[in-house]
Parts: structure tokens; C-alpha cells; sequence
């Protein structure tokens, strides 16, 4: 084909390109035009959240059809005739969004356009115990409800959640928290509209995804024959004692070779959650712990009065202590003491004798 000939092909292929963009455009006007009215009219009443990602480089035309599959608008083509001849087509933007049927066509086309507005990003760390978590959620000013998650997660309330999704939960006693099944870890939430239902089914889920799996592997291979519930109880424990992630299977087995010997556990984490918030600091983790206190607690989740495993988890263990507690080091120690450079690490101990040379060597007491 000559030069000439392409030239020829490549601008009728143009024209034809360019008239049905227009005729495509003037479909869409008159689309708009005779629809207007429903722009205005949500397509349902329901307002939960729904996740709504637009990949990059999506035309406003796969954007409405995909809100439409979601069941987000029950028009794509009113959803496309609007944003192109209102000139917002190439503003909607890539991202995830937290959408609902119950928003209006406009409302939508003005949340996909602010992809920074749509979400929060709410990153909980290992060792919290729940009342931070809901204290954080209030600080933070999201959008949920802090006083209604505090109170489900402390009172273990399922309500509203789809509890056939978690038969994990019933591992732990009837009536209990929460407590140790809110998983660490980082969540999107929409900026506006969340309930503690979501951010709750949204921790479930990441235990279900990330510790169901391990803890059923590791009794179906012999590894343990804790049940789960103790098995997060050891390993929230384990969170808190733990700086270093190399000697957390070496603290776990301290504590799991304690309970096979019949001795208490000794474990300062858990006098410190007795102990509670401490308003005159504002911590929920008092810092020091005197020695006074290890006797004067009085509370079951004292492990220097109470011999065996406390009444349940103390925190929210990570993926990491969890597998310490199931695949612990192999070792005859029963005692650690920190030492005192800062580094986190501990020196470890066969006999009581062997512990009280390290706590004089190496805390001078």
C-alpha cells in the first residue's frame, strides 16, 4: 500500500472514529435531557459502605458499568451521559472509595473525583489491648461510632455481625471479650459512614484469613494441643514481653515449659493489665511495675499469684507471637531477665540460682 493510500485509510478511519463519538455524544446529551430528574434519586436506601476500586486509566463508560454490576446505580448510562457533558469524565479518579446505593447519581460522580477524601487508612500494632484500639479510633476522629466498639468488643456483642463466618469465636468462654481476636494490622475504612460493625468484621476477617489457618495446620501436625483460646492468651502475652522478633519462640517456650512444670508464670504483662489505665500517666500499660504490686494485684490475671494460664488474652497478639506460642523453641528454660543496653534482648536461665546470678549481674538487684 502507498504512502498516499494509508494516508487515505488512517483519516477516513478518523472521521468514521470522530462522527460516532459525536453521534455518541449527542446520544448521551439527549439521554441526559430526558433522565435528569434521576439523577437525584438514590437506587436503593441502603447506606452500608461498599468497597469501590477504580483501576487507572478506567473510562467513564467501564466506570458506570462497574457501578452498576456493584449495585452501587441501577443506570450506567445516565452515570456516563452526565459526567461527560458535565466535563467530568477525565476528573474521576483511580482509588479505593467506600460508596452506597444510597447515594445519589451526583454524589457519586462527586465522591469518585477526590479519591484522597474516600478512605482512611487505620493502622492498629500488635500488643494493643482493645480499650487503646477504641481510644485511638477516637482520637483519630473516624467517622465510627469509639463508645459503640468499645462496648461490643468488651461485652463480645455480635450483633449485626455474620457470626456463621467466625466459629473460631466459640474457642473462648461464653460471655467473654473480645479480647485477642481483634487482629493487628492496617485497614482501609470509608472517611464517613463506618460503624463499629465494619471495623469489627473487618479485624475478623483478617483473623480468619491469617491465624485460622496456621493454628489448624499446627493441630493437625501434632505442634499443640492448646486450644485456641489459650493459645491467643499465651501469645498476647508473648506480644507484650517480646522486643526482639528472634527470641520469641525462646519466650514462648519459657512460659510453655512453666506450665508443664506446674509454676506460675510470672509474667509482668499481665500484672500490668490487671493494674489498668493509669490516669495520673495516661498509659494502659503501667510503666515500671514495682514489686510491691506483683503481690498486691489482686486480680486472676495475676500470674505472680495464680498458677496456669489466665483467665484470656491480655492484648491483640500478631501473626508472629501466635506461631512462637504453636512452634516454640526447643529448650529447658524457665526463667529471662532484660538486660540493660536498651536492645530488647533477654538472657535466659535453666534454674532459679542461674536466674538470680543474671538479675544481680544484670539489673543489680
Amino acid at each position: 500500500m502507498s504512502l498516499s493510500s494509508l494516508r487515505v485509510w488512517f483519516t477516513a478511519i478518523f472521521l468514521l472514529l470522530f462522527v460516532a463519538a459525536c453521534s455518541r455524544q449527542d446520544v448521551l446529551v439527549s439521554y441526559l435531557a430526558n433522565n435528569e430528574e434521576s439523577l437525584h434519586r438514590p437506587h436503593s436506601v441502603d447506606s452500608r459502605p461498599l468497597r469501590f476500586v477504580v483501576a487507572p486509566g478506567s473510562t467513564a463508560r467501564a466506570i458506570a458499568e462497574q457501578l452498576a454490576a456493584a449495585g452501587l446505580i441501577g443506570d450506567a448510562t445516565l452515570f456516563e451521559a452526565y459526567v461527560r457533558t458535565g466535563g467530568m469524565a477525565e476528573r474521576l479518579e483511580a482509588g479505593t472509595f467506600y460508596l452506597n446505593p444510597a447515594m445519589t447519581t451526583v454524589e457519586i460522580a462527586a465522591a469518585l473525583q477526590d479519591a484522597r477524601a474516600a478512605s482512611i487508612r487505620v493502622t492498629i500494632p500488635e500488643g494493643w489491648r482493645l480499650e487503646q484500639i477504641a481510644d485511638y479510633l477516637r482520637e483519630r476522629q473516624i467517622s465510627l461510632d469509639s463508645d459503640d466498639y468499645r462496648r461490643r468488643a468488651l461485652s463480645g456483642d455480635l450483633t449485626g455481625l455474620d457470626v456463621s463466618r467466625y466459629a473460631f469465636l466459640n474457642s473462648r468462654p461464653a460471655g467473654t471479650s473480645l479480647e485477642g481476636y481483634l487482629f493487628p494490622s492496617t485497614f482501609e475504612l470509608p472517611r464517613e459512614g463506618a460503624s463499629a460493625v465494619d471495623f469489627l468484621t473487618r479485624q475478623l476477617d483478617a483473623f480468619l484469613a491469617q491465624v485460622v489457618p496456621v493454628y489448624d495446620a499446627a493441630v493437625a501436625g501434632g505442634d499443640t494441643k492448646l486450644d485456641l483460646y489459650a493459645v491467643l492468651t499465651l501469645a498476647s502475652i508473648v506480644e507484650r514481653e517480646a522486643v526482639l522478633a528472634e527470641e520469641r519462640a525462646a519466650i514462648a517456650a519459657v512460659y510453655l515449659n512453666r506450665l508443664a512444670a506446674g509454676i506460675k508464670l510470672d509474667a509482668d504483662p499481665t500484672v500490668q493489665y490487671a493494674l489498668g489505665y493509669q490516669p495520673t500517666t495516661g498509659q494502659w500499660w503501667k510503666t515500671p511495675v514495682f514489686l510491691e504490686e506483683y503481690s498486691s494485684v489482686l486480680s486472676p490475671y495475676n500470674t505472680y499469684i495464680y498458677t496456669g494460664i489466665p483467665p484470656g488474652p491480655i492484648a491483640s497478639p500478631g501473626l508472629a507471637s501466635i506461631q512462637a506460642v504453636l512452634q516454640p523453641d526447643d529448650h529447658a528454660y524457665f526463667y529471662f531477665v532484660a538486660t540493660p543496653d536498651g536492645s530488647g534482648a533477654h538472657i535466659f536461665a535453666e534454674t532459679y540460682d542461674e536466674h538470680l546470678a543474671n538479675v544481680q549481674r544484670y539489673q543489680n538487684r
